[in-house]
């Protein structure tokens, strides 16, 4: 019984007694190993604007540059860590919750962690930016609008969607709250699109710019 007890206190997030035991290798000892700065590029967009093309790019050319980055795309992430998620509103949120506690594990260890994630809600992508230090949450939006994202349609959902198969479709019947004040914007109006490249590179000069690539 008192071990039961506890399972379904530590399941809840309610555990008590616990204390933080601190390492004495710390980030800032393992940004000198990686020589570069742990961070979160947290991507947010509509289904089919190009997130998990932009985040394969992006992750290409810091390996090229000899650094250290890592994918947590939301497709994948629903195959193992989050698999038990459905895709109601308070599952939705769990999903980004854990997205953003890992994100931040990942920040913490020095890498460069690029989160691929729909993340419709305001108010989730702010609670996952308030568990890093200042400047280490970098939001990129990717603002395609809804038409050009259903005409692509990569993956068939937007017929779905449209068809009542699916239903709380981001996009459809269901809102996708834009950034009011992310750190870069992408944005594409009508047939003018930069290439996965091109954007990747505007990311990296941003990464460049706020000390990111070195430690």
């Amino acid at each position: 019984m008192i071990v039961l007890l506890f399972f379904l206190i530590a399941t809840n997030g309610k555990a008590t007694n616990i204390v933080w035991h601190k390492s004495s290798v710390g980030k800032v000892h393992r940004q000198e190993v990686l020589q570069q700065k742990g961070c979160v590029i947290w991507i947010t967009g509509l289904s089919g604007s190009g997130k998990s093309t932009l985040a394969c790019a992006l992750c290409q050319a810091l390996y090229s540059r000899g650094k250290l980055a890592y994918i947590l795309d939301g497709d994948n992430v629903r195959h193992g860590l989050n698999r038990d998620l459905s895709f109601k509103a308070e599952d939705r949120a769990e999903n980004i919750r854990r997205i953003g506690e890992v994100a931040k594990l990942f920040a913490d260890a020095g890498i460069i962690c690029i989160a691929s994630v729909l993340s419709p809600y305001r108010k989730d992508r702010d609670a996952c930016r308030s568990l890093l230090p200042e400047g280490d949450f970098i939001e990129v939006f990717m603002n395609v609008p809804l038409q050009i994202c259903e005409a692509r349609d990569p993956k068939g959902l937007y017929k779905l969607a449209r068809a009542g198969k699916i239903n709380g479709f981001t996009g459809i019947d269901d809102p996708y709250e834009p950034p009011l004040n992310c750190e870069l914007e992408l944005p594409q109006k009508g047939n003018n699109c930069a290439s996965p490249c091109e954007m990747a590179e505007i990311v990296i000069s941003y990464l460049e710019e706020k000390g990111y690539l070195q430690a």
